[in-house]
């Protein structure tokens, strides 16, 4: 499951070096245009679900991974030979939608298999391992763009991406039994969606996810022009991401052993309340002033995804929690709603990450005070329900 989700890490982050070289490749030296080779990924990451997820309800999860697999390989030569830069988006589009395939199917068969708290955990010890791919893939991927070019990128993950889908096919059972199929029909897809957004939770925690992952998106669209331009590190950069990916691994790791003692919903309030104290500190001492140094920055950076770190895993599990009967249409419908808020609020703000990470840390904070208003709410309908079931009683 990690391997499955591990090709799109790679797929985004092998690429971060390679913002420039390819955007003068394809003719733009625009920034926010570079951008776009991101988020426009991220776009396909969640629309790709809601073809892949009904399809996998019907046919076994199996056989759409491949298809997912498949579609990325031609993505991938699309995105090679690409002259201009309407085609190479369209090419990461793609690729973003063929990964959705893998990386949905994987969070559905978790679903088939697990549930709970001890579903958390599965999910953390699996995001611990697929953490490992942004650690490593900023590095590799400028080492093969300085030695063969950065077409070879695309070469890479294809090769690896094949690596997988074989070992896939070898060593993993279907996960959805015969009996739990249902026919791939428009009229399943609409049931399944009315039924998922008369779950509470789910469209919470989906928001919540969606918020999150937002302002995190813009760190990941401007990280390589934040650390090349702004601080003028553009040969440490690699080791820089890798760094502060550590800091969440190390928080996801920690998160599958504690999520048994404390429960998903406490470490999410907990790791919330963090996220929006952090931002809001740095706001307070570096507003209207340059970047500080790289060292501080850091640290605010590293304690700030640490608490992502917490966050990920247990949102999503949080949000599939009462989808186990439609847990394919569900992993579609959560990812993409959650990426089609992602995707416009990270879009907005990194226009105006340019000359310093001020614009990042306030994209930080209001999207936290909006998780934690939603939060807010959840605890007052738990609280709602209890005292009527009290009152019933």
């Amino acid at each position: 499951m990690a391997a499955l989700m591990s090709i799109a890490a790679l797929a985004l982050d092998a690429l971060l070096p390679a913002l420039d070289v390819i955007g003068l490749s394809v003719g733009t030296t625009d920034i926010a245009q570079n951008q776009l080779l991101i988020t426009l990924f991220f776009l396909g990451l969640g629309v790709g679900p809601l073809l892949f997820g009904p399809i996998s309800d019907s046919i076994g999860r199996k056989p759409v991974v491949y298809i997912g697999f498949g579609l990325f390989i031609l993505a991938s030569l699309l995105c090679v030979y690409a002259q201009s830069l309407e085609l190479m988006l369209i090419g990461r589009i793609l690729q973003g939608i063929s990964l959705s395939a893998p990386r949905t199917i994987s969070i559905a068969m978790i679903r088939d298999s697990y549930s709970g708290d001890y579903m958390a955990r599965i999910m953390s010890f699996v995001t611990v391992v697929f953490i490992l791919v942004p650690i490593i893939a900023p590095a590799f991927g400028k080492w093969i763009m300085d030695h063969y070019g950065w077409e070879a990128i695309f070469h890479v993950q294809v090769f690896f991406s094949i690596l997988v889908a074989f070992w896939f096919w070898k060593r993993q059972p279907e996960t959805l039994q015969e009996r739990n199929r249902t026919s791939f029909r428009a009229r399943v897809f609409i049931q399944g969606y009315r039924e998922l957004i008369n779950y509470r939770q789910t469209m919470a925690f989906t928001f919540i996810w969606g918020l999150i992952t937002g302002s995190f998106l813009v760190y990941l669209s401007t990280s390589q022009q934040v650390f090349e331009q702004q601080y003028a590190l553009a040969n440490a950069f690699p080791y820089i991401f890798a760094a502060l990916a550590i800091t969440i691994g190390t928080a996801t790791l920690l998160n599958g052993t504690l999520v048994l003692r404390f429960g998903m919903l406490r470490l999410v309030t907990i790791a919330l309340v963090a996220y929006v104290l952090i931002s809001l500190a740095y706001i307070v001492l570096f507003y209207g002033q340059a970047n500080p140094p790289l060292s501080i920055l850091l640290v605010f950076f590293g304690l700030q995804f640490f608490a992502v770190g917490f966050l990920f895993g247990n949102l999503r599990s949080l949000a599939m929690e009462p989808l186990g009967h439609i847990a394919g249409i569900g992993a579609a419908l959560t990812g993409c709603l959650a990426t089609l808020m992602a995707v416009p609020i990270s879009a907005f703000i990194g226009q105006f990450v340019t000359t310093t990470v001020l614009p990042m840390f306030l994209g930080f904070l209001i999207c936290g005070f909006a998780a934690m208003g939603i939060l807010a709410y959840i605890y007052r309908f738990n609280r709602r329900v209890k005292l009527q079931l009290s009152n019933n009683q």
